[in-house]
C-alpha cells in the first residue's frame, strides 16, 4: 500500500481522477479496465490540441478579415486548416497512448503532424489557385504548433507530478532473471515519471533473492515473486497487469516468447521485451522481417551528414541569440568578479574536444587566483567519482563564484566556444587532457562528437551523478543522438539551471 493511502485522502488533479479503477483483483480473472486515468489523459490531450487549433484559426481569421466576403473566405480557410491539422495529427499517431506522457517521441509526432498539415493546406492552395494560403501555412499552423506544444508540456507536468506521488502508474509484471529484473526495478524506482511500477515478478523457479542463511526469498528488491515463468500468462490474466516486461534470461527462447505473446492476446496487457543492447534505442533500432523472421536492426550512429550540418547551424544561431540576450548578465558577472576578488574575469583551460583535439575553454573565474596550484593540496578531500575532481565545499571558490556556479552563469562564456565550432550547445561533458588520458576504450567514444555546453549529465543530476552514471549518459547521447533529443535536453537544462540542481 502506498504512503498516500495511509493518511487522509489527497485531492488529485481533475484530469487524473478515476485512477482507482485500475486497481486489480488478484484472485479473479480480469482484464485491465478500459476506464481510468489513461483514456482520460488521452482525451484531455486530444481536446487541448483541438481547442488550440480552433482558437488559432478563429483568432487569425478574425484579424485577417475586414468583413463580408473576406470574413467568409478566411473562416473557410480556418476551417480547412483545422481539418488539415487534426487529420494529420491522427495519421501521424500523435495521440497514441504509448507515446503520451514521456519521452521526445510525443513532441516529434506532434511536430510531424503539424508540418504535414501545413504541407497539405499549402498544396491544396496551389492546386486550386483560388486563394492564397500563405498566412495560414507560415503563420497560423506554426503558431498553433507552439501553443499545442506548450499545452502538452503543461499536461505532462501534471501527470509527472502525480507519478512522483505514486499515482497514475502502470502496473507492471516483470519476468526474467533475478539480476535483470532487479535492474529493471531499480530503474523504474529512479524514474517514476516514466509511469512504470513493478508490482510482481515471475522467475524461472519462482524464487527471489537469497535470504538469510542462504534460503531463497520470495522478493526481489522489495517486489514479491508470485510464480514461475511457466505460470506467467495465468498470473497476468488474474492480476490485470498493464505491462509484461520480459528481461534477459536463458529461459526465453524465440518459441517461448512467441507462445507467451499468443497467450497474452485478449488480456489487455502489453508485452515489452528488453533487448540485450540496453543502451541503444531510439532512431538506431529498426524492426523488419527478413526470411520470415522478425529482426532487430541496429544502424550505425550518424556522426556526419545533413543532420550534423543542421545541428551546427542551430548551434551557432542559438549561441549568438543567447549571447545577445545574456549580455547584461555577463557584464554584471564580470563586474562582480573584479569587485570581490583579485585576478581576471575569465578563466581559460585546455579541454579535449571531438576526435581528441584540444581547445581552450572559456569560463568566468569562480575561484581564487592560482587555484590550480592549490588543487594538489586538496587531493585527499576529493569527492568526485572516477577521474573527476569535485568538492561540495571547495575552499578555492569565492562567494561570487559559488553563486555563478549554482546557476551556471560561469559557463556563459562557453557560448564563444560554440560560435567558433569547438563545442556544441548539447553534447558530452568536455574533459580535461589528464582525464581523457585515463579513459578506457569504451569511454573514449565520448570524443566521437563535439562536447556540449549542456547534456544528459546536466539534466540528470550534474555534479551529484556518480562517474559510471555520467559515462553511461554521455555514451547514450553519442549512440542515440537526434535533433529532438537536443531540443528536449535544452529545455530541461533551463529548468535544472533555474533550480540550481546538483551544481557546486
Amino acid at each position: 500500500m502506498r504512503e498516500q493511502q495511509l493518511g487522509a485522502p489527497r485531492r488529485r488533479p481533475v484530469i487524473l481522477r478515476g485512477l482507482s479503477a485500475n486497481r486489480r483483483l488478484p484472485q479473479e480473472p480480469s482484464r485491465p479496465p478500459v476506464g481510468g486515468w489513461e483514456p482520460r489523459y488521452r482525451r484531455y490531450v486530444i481536446t487541448s490540441d483541438v481547442l488550440v487549433t480552433i482558437s488559432a484559426a478563429l483568432a487569425v481569421g478574425g484579424l485577417l478579415s475586414v468583413g463580408g466576403a473576406a470574413l467568409f473566405k478566411d473562416l473557410t480557410l480556418g476551417f480547412l486548416s483545422v481539418i488539415s491539422v487534426i487529420c494529420s495529427l491522427a495519421m501521424n499517431r500523435a495521440w497514441h497512448p504509448t507515446v503520451l506522457g514521456q519521452g521526445a517521441d510525443e513532441y516529434v509526432r506532434l511536430g510531424r503532424g503539424m508540418f504535414a498539415g501545413a504541407v497539405a493546406l499549402g498544396l491544396a492552395g496551389l492546386a486550386t489557385g483560388v486563394v492564397s494560403t500563405r498566412p495560414w501555412v507560415f503563420i497560423v499552423i506554426p503558431a498553433t504548433a507552439m501553443f499545442a506544444l506548450l499545452a502538452r508540456y503543461l499536461l505532462r507536468q501534471v501527470l509527472h507530478r502525480a507519478r512522483y506521488e505514486g499515482e497514475c502508474l502502470l502496473p507492471v509484471m516483470a519476468a526474467g532473471g533475478i539480476d535483470t529484473v532487479r535492474d529493471l526495478i531499480t530503474r523504474t524506482k529512479a524514474a517514476p515519471h516514466v509511469g512504470w511500477r513493478v508490482d510482481a515478478v515471475c522467475t524461472v523457479d519462482g524464487a527471489g533473492d537469497s535470504g538469510a542463511g542462504g534460503h531463497s526469498g520470495m522478493e526481489i528488491d522489495g517486489v514479491s515473486v508470485i510464480g514461475t515463468l511457466d505460470e506467467l500468462a495465468d498470473h497476468v490474466r488474474r492480476g490485470g497487469y498493464r505491462i509484461v516486461a520480459i528481461t534477459a534470461d536463458p529461459y526465453w527462447t524465440p518459441r517461448r516468447l512467441q507462445q507467451l505473446a499468443w497467450k497474452l492476446e485478449g488480456s489487455g496487457a502489453e508485452m515489452v521485451v528488453a533487448p540485450t543492447l540496453m543502451e541503444v534505442a531510439g532512431p538506431r533500432l529498426h524492426v523488419s522481417g527478413v526470411l520470415g523472421m522478425p529482426l532487430l536492426r541496429v544502424s550505425a550512429p550518424a556522426f556526419n551528414g545533413v543532420r550534423r550540418v543542421v545541428k551546427g547551424v542551430v548551434d551557432r544561431i542559438g549561441a549568438f541569440l543567447l549571447l545577445t540576450v545574456g549580455v547584461p548578465i555577463m557584464v554584471g558577472a564580470g563586474v562582480a568578479i573584479l569587485a570581490t576578488s583579485r585576478g581576471g574575469v575569465f578563466y581559460k583551460q585546455r579541454r579535449v574536444g571531438k576526435d581528441g583535439k584540444e581547445f581552450t575553454i572559456l569560463k568566468f573565474r569562480t575561484m581564487v587566483r592560482d587555484a590550480d596550484r592549490l588543487k594538489e593540496h586538496l587531493t585527499d578531500a576529493n569527492e568526485g567519482a572516477g577521474v573527476l575532481f569535485k568538492m561540495r565545499r571547495d575552499p578555492r571558490v569565492t562567494r561570487v563564484g559559488a553563486f555563478l556556479r549554482r546557476y551556471s552563469i560561469d559557463e556563459l562564456p562557453q557560448l564563444f566556444n560554440v560560435l567558433t565550432g569547438a563545442m556544441s550547445l548539447v553534447g558530452p561533458r568536455p574533459p580535461l587532457p589528464e582525464e581523457s588520458a585515463r579513459y578506457e576504450a569504451d569511454v573514449r567514444r565520448r570524443l566521437l562528437v563535439k562536447p556540449g555546453l549542456t547534456g544528459l549529465w546536466q539534466v540528470s543530476g550534474r555534479s551529484d551523478l556518480p562517474w559510471e552514471e555520467a559515462v553511461r549518459l554521455d555514451l547514450r547521447y553519442v549512440e542515440d543522438w537526434s535533433l529532438a533529443l537536443d531540443a528536449m535536453i535544452l529545455w530541461k537544462t533551463f529548468r535544472a539551471v533555474l533550480g540550481g540542481q546538483g551544481a557546486y
